[in-house]
Parts: structure tokens; C-alpha cells; sequence
């Protein structure tokens, strides 16, 4: 298989297995970084200050989704590059997320991140057309997404 950050230049897999390959070639990279880094750096996190001008950056707005972030709502400080990457705790490092659109970008590399949304659009395409794959898909996802939100309570 070749590396996973050719993937993007090379073409896609031609099946299952190649897709599955690229999935755990692209995790097995991750993870790499991230013990390369563990425990490098000690985690400090921005202060009140800090956080006001890293929520202006972006006009009040999430970095991932573009939503308006409200003085009063919950963010996150999202480290533009990740902290098990190398990723360090300067305040040019932050932009400010919804804690749900950073918690699903999570410390994805960035070519992962692309084939989760290239499989999110694929996947609402096909539960919008109500194909018989998109019913099983949308009714795993509603109990799947009714289990997480069960936990949060």
C-alpha cells in the first residue's frame, strides 16, 4: 500500500480492502505522531484573556462549522495543529470551536478528516435519495446517536 498522504494525489482505493487499508494506514500514522509526542510538553491552557482574542480571530465564529459562538455559550480553544502532533500552547495555535465540532474533528490528520467528510456527504446523499443501503444507514445512526446522547445526560 503506499503511504496514506499519497492517497489524496494517487486516486482512491479500488475496494473494501484498499479503503480499509487506507482507514488503518491513516490511524496507524496518527498514533505514531502521537507517541512520538507523548508527553513532551506540559498542557497549559489559554487564559481568560487569551481565549477573548482567539474568539475575535474569527469574528465569534466556530473555525470548523462557521456558527456563531455566543459570549455566553461553551467553546473550545481547538489547537490548529494538534498537541500529539507537536502542536504547542502559543495563543496563534488556538481558534475557537463548538465543543461538538471540535469533539468530532477530534486530533484527526488532515487527510482523515477529508475522508470523513467525503463519507458524511456520500452517506447523506444516500439516506436523502431513501435507497434501501440509506435506511439501514439512517436508522444505525439514530441508535447510535441516541446511545451518545443517552451517556450525556
Amino acid at each position: 500500500m503506499s503511504r496514506p498522504d499519497e492517497y489524496w494525489h494517487d486516486g482512491v482505493p479500488e475496494d473494501h480492502s484498499g479503503l480499509r487499508d487506507l482507514i488503518e494506514g491513516l490511524l496507524r500514522t496518527r498514533l505514531d505522531m502521537k507517541d512520538a509526542h507523548r508527553g513532551t510538553k506540559k498542557r497549559v491552557g489559554p487564559s481568560r484573556a487569551q481565549r477573548e482574542r482567539i474568539l475575535a480571530k474569527t469574528d465569534g465564529r466556530c473555525h470548523l462549522c462557521g456558527g456563531a459562538i455566543e459570549s455566553d455559550q461553551r467553546w473550545n480553544a481547538d489547537h490548529v495543529l494538534a498537541h500529539g502532533r507537536g502542536g504547542n500552547e502559543d495563543e496563534a495555535n488556538y481558534l475557537p470551536a463548538h465543543g461538538l465540532c471540535n469533539n468530532y474533528r477530534w486530533d484527526y490528520l488532515p487527510e482523515e478528516f477529508q475522508l470523513i467528510l467525503k463519507l458524511g456527504v456520500w452517506a447523506r446523499e444516500t439516506i436523502k435519495n431513501d435507497s434501501g443501503l440509506g435506511g439501514s444507514m439512517s436508522k444505525a445512526f439514530l441508535k447510535k446517536e441516541s446511545v451518545r446522547i443517552a451517556r450525556r445526560k
